[in-house]
């Protein structure tokens, strides 16, 4: 009988095809042709395969279960969306995968025919005759597979890279052309040196690293969690550690993965050198920035939750970053203030050693007020008002005695300035109006008498 199983001949070895280097370039282009010619034979082989009647057969049934498929996954949509509209109050994952499995509705269909379709004509015929659809249907499978699962990574680029590479990965180890794939990508290569890159040693740093940062920032991640969970370290010191074991692991994860591929990490120092060079007079103020920012960590000077003052700016630290300083302030409004504004400029922290803030207000009454009486009705109306404290009493002085009023300070304590020093500065001024009001305090303003001379003899 006549083997149908196989569609092409398997070809004869390539020799010299892996690793061609230095002045072997070459050898290195004849190797990849002699590749190149070996797939357009399999291909050749492959559609003069297609000829035979039960490889056509298998293309037909093929065809007919994917139109099957589509039909079906057209029929079941609808009502599949309707279910889904029920569960309304499920999980957000749950939901998710639930979205996955109504767009991958066809291929999901196409798998459920076809491997009964397979397992049936290997009962009735010969498993030559079933060979193409068993590889439809580990291709679908496949693909089904790494559509599910690449959907846990977030990134929408970054998910739709991983499936399209694994996608094409799938494919060649189920069509069995692993071998001069890869012979023909490390055939495709550049040197500079003894420094050779080539598009298989690419392709697996890319893979290795990508899988060595997944694993960095997911333990990151876990650490930084830790972190913050530890009410012994300050917030500042949370924050360095953090850091530094962000670029620790990524650091390390480079490394490895650079190493793991295979790459001569000595052939890059002239490079980075030099890069190095040209980075640091370019980049002086990002520099900078970095380092205020470890300066700022270290001291202790602001940390998050901190209430302070550069410039115009009043606000609280929301975050730490490595460059810069978030600021929230009292509008909504957030600023990110360099880290070598903070270290060099004059910053007011009102919160540094503690949160107490003291607020001074200044005021006038009338020079027939007793002062001793305006005194205590002052302090008796800051101590009414909420947010001042009452353990460090607010005290009245006389600064001096001004042109229309006798000139007084009022100083008093507040622990909470993230709640704004306007609005409490608002309040005490309005209780000290509604005191003087039911007490007659007059609070006077300036008056100036003007007297307008007439020119006449009677002027000389």
């Amino acid at each position: 009988m006549e083997n149908e199983t196989s569609l092409s001949a398997t070809p004869a070895p390539v020799e010299g095809a892996a690793s061609p280097s230095g002045p072997e370039a070459v050898s290195a282009a004849s190797d990849a042709h002699e590749i190149a010619l070996s797939l357009a034979d399999k291909a050749q082989g492959f559609l003069e395969g297609l000829l035979r009647p039960w490889n056509a057969y298998q293309i037909a049934i093929a065809l007919g279960l994917f139109i099957v498929a589509h039909l079906l996954a057209q029929l079941l949509r609808p009502r599949y969306r309707e279910w889904m509209r029920t569960r309304e109050n499920w999980p957000k994952w749950r939901l998710r995968f639930m979205l996955l499995v109504e767009r991958r509705l066809r291929l999901i269909c196409l798998v459920f025919l076809v491997f009964p379709t397979v397992w049936l004509m290997r009962e009735i015929t010969w498993p030559s005759r079933s060979y193409l659809l068993g590889v439809i249907a580990n291709l679908a499978l496949a693909w089904l597979v790494i559509a599910i699962v690449t959907r846990l990574i977030n990134n929408g680029f970054l998910r739709s890279l991983v499936r399209y590479a694994g996608w094409a990965w799938a494919t060649l180890v189920i069509l069995g052309i692993t071998e001069e794939a890869i012979s023909l990508m490390d055939s495709a290569a550049v040197e500079f040196g003894s420094l050779r890159l080539s598009v298989w040693m690419l392709v697996q740093a890319v893979v290795t690293l990508g899988l060595l940062f997944f694993l960095a920032r997911s333990v990151s991640k876990a650490t930084a969690s830790g972190v913050r969970r530890n009410e012994d370290i300050s917030p500042s010191m949370q924050v360095l550690v953090i850091k530094f074991a962000q670029v620790g692991l990524y650091g390390l994860a480079l490394f490895v993965g650079l190493r793991a591929t295979g790459v001569d990490l000595t052939g890059l120092a002239v490079l980075s050198g030099a890069i190095g060079v040209g980075l640091g007079f370019g980049l002086q103020k990002v520099v900078s920035n970095l380092v205020s920012g470890v300066i700022i960590l270290l001291d202790k000077s602001i940390k998050p939750g901190d209430v302070i003052s550069l410039g115009e700016t009043f606000g609280w630290i929301n975050t730490l970053g490595a460059r810069y300083t978030s600021v929230v302030t009292r509008d909504g409004r957030e600023y990110l203030i360099p880290n070598e504004d903070l270290i060099t400029g004059q910053v007011v922290n009102w919160s540094h050693s503690d949160d107490f803030v003291r607020l001074d207000i200044y005021f006038g009454a009338a020079y027939g007020d007793d002062p001793h009486k305006v005194r205590a009705l002052a302090i008796e109306a800051a101590q009414g008002v909420e947010r001042v404290l009452s353990h460090k009493a607010p005290v009245c002085h006389i600064v001096g005695f001004g042109d229309s009023s006798v000139d007084y300070i009022l100083r008093f304590w507040i622990r909470d300035p993230t709640g704004g020093l306007t609005n409490i500065r608002g309040n005490v001024y309005l209780a000290l109006w509604d005191k003087f009001q039911e007490n007659d305090i007059s609070i006077p303003f300036p008056q100036r008498e003007v007297r307008v001379l007439r020119d006449g003899p009677e002027m000389l």
